[in-house]
């Protein structure tokens, strides 16, 4: 089994390293991650910059881009061979409900499943690495189960995964959940730099609006691993009907 690994975290934070060291012991393992933070990117690539690709001196590979960019590099030529699996993160925090439009550590997973390759996001609910070998065991269970399953290196998945900041044995079986969604993100935050110009730094994001039974924010607050199966068609299929009759009132509009 080859698995890729990457993060948004920047390749020395923790979350990879212990990742790396537990998906080693079954599997032949390459890491290409973003030289720095880039927490928040979503799937952006960078197109109008040159990006380089480093080797640091724990032999994981970094470049001067985002999480995607990383992982399509490592697909379109730098690895030289096909993985079975993507794996993205641990993430230094919960990545659940609207989180996942915005996490690079999604986005690096959904560029390897648009690859056609199986891909996860990993992270841990909470942020400060608690319990983090814990964590790391729990993905290397859950990826020896998938592949005793026939599931890795098969047709392209990408899943959702949180996991709590709990020792192992504490940490209750996963739940298979959909994505609640939060309340709008905190108002910004404004400061004035010592040349007099204003900056603006986003608001934290806001609480939980729908954790009801079900939701991945419900089943993380009881302690469970929390999985949701994602996909990229953002298509509105239920109202396409809907949509099509409402144009068709419209009407063409007068050019000018």
């Amino acid at each position: 089994m080859k698995i890729l690994i990457s993060n948004d975290d920047g390749f020395r934070a923790e979350g990879i390293v212990a990742l790396y060291a537990a998906l080693k012991t079954i599997a032949e393992v390459e890491v290409v991650a973003p030289e720095h933070n880039n927490s928040a990117k979503s799937n952006a690539l960078t197109l109008h910059t040159p990006l380089y690709v480093q080797r640091a001196d724990n032999g994981f590979r970094y470049v001067n881009g985002t999480p995607a960019d990383c992982v399509h590099i490592a697909l379109t030529g730098l690895l030289g061979y096909r993985p079975d699996l993507v794996v993205s993160g641990i993430n230094n925090g919960a990545n659940m409900g609207d989180d996942t439009l915005y996490s690079g550590t999604v986005g690096a997973a959904m560029e390897g499943f648009l690859f056609g390759i199986p891909a996860m996001a990993v992270s841990q609910m909470e942020k400060g690495w608690a319990h983090l070998d814990a964590a790391a065991a729990k993905i290397k269970e859950l990826v020896c189960q998938m592949q005793a399953g026939a599931l890795v290196g098969s047709q392209p998945w990408l899943l959702n995964v949180n996991i709590p900041n709990l020792p192992f044995e504490q940490i209750k079986p996963i739940r298979m959940c959909r994505l609640g969604r939060r309340h709008a993100a905190e108002p910004v935050i404004t400061q004035v730099d010592p040349r007099g110009q204003t900056m603006y730094w986003i608001g934290k994001a806001g609480a939980a609006m729908d954790d009801s039974e079900g939701t991945d924010f419900h089943a993380a607050d009881l302690g469970h691993v929390v999985v949701t199966p994602l996909k990229v068609d953002l298509t509105d299929h239920a109202n396409l009907a809907h949509w099509s009759q409402t144009l068709d009132r419209l009407g063409t509009p007068e050019v000018a």
